[in-house]
């Protein structure tokens, strides 16, 4: 009788076993899909490569626009996207290949949020895209249009003659002598957007990807073999599984060399030195961070999202006005912070941290992990002197450039005789 009993109670015992076991082996398998659904709906929601490509397509079959690109992208299709790397819908970003040739394919989608600096800070829907210049405007008017507009982001600065020119050479796309009426409403387009001004102004600086070509506001960028600062790239489906906290701590892992960190380092503040005062006015960074940031096979910096580095005289004159009840309501991006006049309740016009200290910031934990013991100490104090740097500082530019100067300085000299280099 006893082992009749016990018989039966271990095959129930077994049974709510193995039940309990199927039910969560089945909540796990249903939790995991129901994951993979939402974040596969996201991708697609995220990448929409051919929605792109059939509206610029469209366009350029109507001729509405023109470029070197379109004829590789809607007829030849020999500019086709790859990897997706979009973050957000409205601007998509793909890795690309044209003509057997790498690079970097970006578009921004029709109806996209636009950040409209004639009058405010708030992205706006656009109405009509690619709606200006008008059938009949002359090369003269387009050339007053695009100096306005200029004149308008840049602020009143004595050679903008030379970039509305230059401007004129780069809309030629195929090099005709003549800029057409769809190949001025691409560079109207594509003048609307910061990293593509950018790239024409720093065309000839080594840390800014070169522009190979576009149609309408599609444009293509040199390619870049590595396309964050430091860290790994995993599947997204793999992504979903990895803590923030053991992700960031394993992105430290995977970085190269300390001398080709520092090579890499250098190379961000000379591009730091490229768009603090250069020839067309001061931008600023307001997304210093390690996704923007990449380098090439020889550890050459380039950067790889230029989308949040603005003008500073447009920024100013437009955050100032607005309204806010404390600072966290006068920021752009996610680094560029004024302070709110509470007296106003308005923002002020001053951004409170220069772009050297954002590039210390986001330098210092990539250079002292595994930094050579002889210039650790020297190289953490130049670091952190770097990341107190305030714009409203008295001699400012002053101390900017010196913190610079010796910070280059010190890892030059410790790399100047190493292979890594």
């Amino acid at each position: 009788m006893n082992n009749c009993y016990v018989l039966f109670y271990s095959q129930a015992r077994f049974s709510y076993v193995r039940m309990k076991y199927l039910f969560f082996s089945w909540l796990a398998v249903f939790v995991g899909s129901w994951i993979i659904y939402v974040q596969y709906s996201t991708y697609t929601e995220l990448c929409r490569g051919k929605d792109c490509k059939k509206i610029i397509c469209d366009k350029y079959k109507n001729g509405v626009i023109d470029g070197p690109a379109c004829n590789s992208l809607c007829v030849t299709e020999t500019l086709y996207f790859g990897k997706c790397l979009s973050t957000k819908p409205n601007n998509q970003m793909y890795l690309g290949i044209w003509d057997n040739l790498p690079g970097v394919v970006k578009c921004q989608m029709e109806q996209a949020l636009h950040l409209d600096f004639g009058t405010e800070l708030e992205p706006r829907k656009e109405i009509v895209l690619f709606d200006k210049p008008t059938r009949g405007t002359t090369v003269q008017k387009f050339k007053e249009m695009v100096y306005s507009l200029f004149k308008a982001k840049l602020g009143d600065q004595g050679n903008l003659s030379e970039l509305v020119n230059l401007i004129l050479t780069v809309a030629d796309g195929d090099k005709d002598g003549q800029v057409s009426l769809g190949e001025a409403k691409s560079a109207w387009a594509l003048l609307q957007l910061n990293e593509f001004l950018l790239m024409v102004i720093l065309q000839d600086k080594e840390h800014t990807p070169k522009l190979m070509g576009f149609c309408g506001d599609l444009y293509v960028m040199e390619s870049v073999e590595y396309t964050s600062l430091y860290g790994i790239s995993l599947p997204w489906v793999i992504e979903l599984f990895i803590p923030s906290g053991f992700r960031r701590s394993m992105d430290q892992l995977f970085t190269p060399s300390w001398p080709r960190k520092a090579k890499i380092a250098i190379g961000l503040l000379e591009f730091v030195e490229d768009v603090f005062h250069g020839p067309y006015g001061n931008f600023l960074m307001c997304d210093t961070s390690a996704k923007n940031l990449g380098y090439n096979d020889k550890y050459d910096l380039k950067m790889v999202d230029m989308r949040k580095i603005v003008p500073e005289t447009n920024l100013k004159e437009l955050i100032k006005d607005r309204h806010c009840e404390s600072d966290l309501d006068c920021v752009y991006g996610t680094d560029c912070r004024t302070s709110c006049d509470q007296s106003t309740m308005k923002c002020t016009s001053e951004v409170i941290q220069p772009n050297l200290a954002k590039a210390c910031q986001l330098l210092k934990d990539y250079l002292l992990r595994g930094a050579p013991s002889e210039i650790r100490e020297e190289l953490e104090k130049q670091l952190y002197s770097c990341i107190a740097l305030k714009v409203t500082a008295n001699q400012m530019e002053m101390e900017h450039s010196l913190i610079l100067n010796n910070l280059k300085t010190l890892l030059w000299k410790k790399i100047s005789y190493t292979n890594d280099s």
